[in-house]
């Protein structure tokens, strides 16, 4: 029974633990899918290159306002799909690669299957083309194994056959109708993906809003701009799904009664459940909470001692730039046990790749209401800046939450271009503490650039 200093569960942001100071350290490395995790293979990277794609195909929609006359005269979807893999799929072979022949990883194992805990720090691997089983141990762990799409109990559905966010990437062809079911960034992203690529797309919320936990302007501007572009059904139950040669038949119930929507693809983005169900962490004594997060420290660590958790196992973010951050922790506490360093998560900032783009870091105005804390607010319309005249922008804006008394910013939201850019210097003065006043004068800003959007939403603040 092999014996370890370190195995690493998954391969996700878990694989960049181990760096040249681990060298001496023997280590492991369990991993039961495609190398790499989900932020290369399923996840951030291959969305946004199609997310990217989806932008440049969707501009004859309104470059007409612009007096330019443009046409989307054809969609070779193959070609979209292989440029994107045939970039990432490589990369993903070569990282399993270099762990598993590079001189660098010579004290590194790879173990390409399933672990599951059989008992304290006792891992057995299952391997998926028939070679026994193999019982490893070690003295620390991290669990970094990430999650999967979730799947809601829907009579048929199953049996009709149906992607998530897993496998819709890798459609043979292009289908002229998609049902996307779910009402999050997931089904946000791929609503415009397929919607400019030229698929006809319907939308299906369980909820009255799109994007919900979104700041409640955000969420209801979005769903304004969405319902106008798809054909969304907001405040709908799934029922029922039946596949015949015409199609597939989603079956719903609303608030007029039932209805029927049919496609020829369906989509099940309602969100993504944590891998933890699937280690039998019960027999290592590791706490899951109800979510399946598994229960962490502010220093990743978990109630056994010398196991660690990171990334969307153990955080309700489930954000790569968050498993990332949570990784340098993990790292520098396995090395320095005496001396450890803890997870910051107080401003985790967030984006929507859709159309058009939303980003996010702190408070909804929704919860500084809830909290009882004292707030002001501010928008800037994108319509307002020169830039925004450039863009003939008339929906976007920016939307600031900020201490009356302290100026200290408490939440930002925007909805529009580059948002997830534009964002990036709110984030930094809530990280550093610089607050709104000295943030608006104490700099230059670029006239006429999109930061100027950042600018004056700034100076609308009503600070005392």
């Amino acid at each position: 029974m092999p014996h370890y200093d370190l195995v690493i569960v998954g391969t996700g942001s878990g694989n960049s633990i181990l760096d040249p100071r681990f060298k001496d350290w023997k280590t492991a490395i369990v991993e039961k899918g495609v190398f790499g995790g989900t932020c290369l293979n399923v996840g951030c990277i291959p969305t946004k290159m199609f997310v990217y794609t989806a932008d440049v195909a969707s501009t004859p929609s309104f470059s007409s306002k612009f007096g330019v006359d443009e046409e989307l005269t054809g969609v070779r979807w193959p070609e979209i799909r292989d440029r994107i893999f045939g970039r990432i799929d490589p990369i993903a072979a070569g990282g399993q690669e270099y762990r598993t022949s590079h001189a660098d990883n010579a004290n590194v194992d790879v173990y390409q299957g399933e672990g599951k805990f059989v008992g304290h720090k006792e891992l057995v691997v299952s391997f998926a083309d028939g070679r026994p089983s193999e019982t490893i141990t070690a003295d620390r762990f991290v669990l970094a194994a990430g999650g999967r799409p979730a799947v809601p109990s829907i009579p048929g559905l199953a049996e009709s056959g149906f992607h998530t966010s897993d496998t819709v990437m890798r459609l043979d062809e292009l289908p002229e109708r998609m049902v996307i079911i779910g009402s999050g960034f997931i089904a946000a992203e791929f609503a415009h993906v397929f919607s400019s690529l030229g698929v006809e797309v319907t939308l299906v919320a369980r909820s009255g809003a799109l994007l919900r936990s979104e700041d409640e302007d955000i969420s209801v501007r979005f769903t304004e701009l969405a319902s106008a572009r798809y054909d969304v059904r907001l405040n709908r139950k799934t029922t029922g799904v039946k596949r015949d040669a015409g199609g597939v038949t989603v079956e719903l119930e609303g608030p007029e009664g039932a209805e029927t929507v049919v496609a020829d693809e369906i989509l099940v983005a309602v969100g993504r459940t944590p891998n933890s169900d699937l280690l039998n962490l019960d027999s290592t004594g590791v706490s899951v909470r109800d979510s399946g997060h598994v229960v962490v420290d502010e220093y990743q660590r978990t109630g056994v001692d010398g196991i660690y958790a990171l990334g969307d196992i153990s955080s309700p973010y489930e954000l790569k730039h968050v498993a990332n951050h949570e990784q340098r922790v993990v790292q520098h506490n396995l090395l320095n046990p005496e001396a450890p360093v803890a997870s910051d998560h107080r401003f985790v900032p967030h984006a929507v790749f859709s159309s058009p783009q939303i980003a996010a870091v702190g408070m909804t105005e929704q919860e500084a209401f809830q909290s009882g804390v004292s707030y002001v607010v501010s928008k800037q319309d994108y319509a307002g800046i020169a830039y925004g005249w450039a863009m003939e922008d008339t929906t976007g804006f920016a939307k600031l939450l900020a201490d009356p008394a302290t100026g200290q910013l408490l939440g930002a939201h925007i909805i529009g271009p580059q948002a997830s850019t534009i964002i990036q210097p709110l984030i930094q003065a809530m990280s550093f503490g610089l607050d709104a006043r000295t943030m608006a004068r104490g700099q230059y800003w670029i006239h006429p650039a999109m930061p100027e959007l950042v600018e004056n939403a700034l100076l609308n603040l009503p600070l005392d």
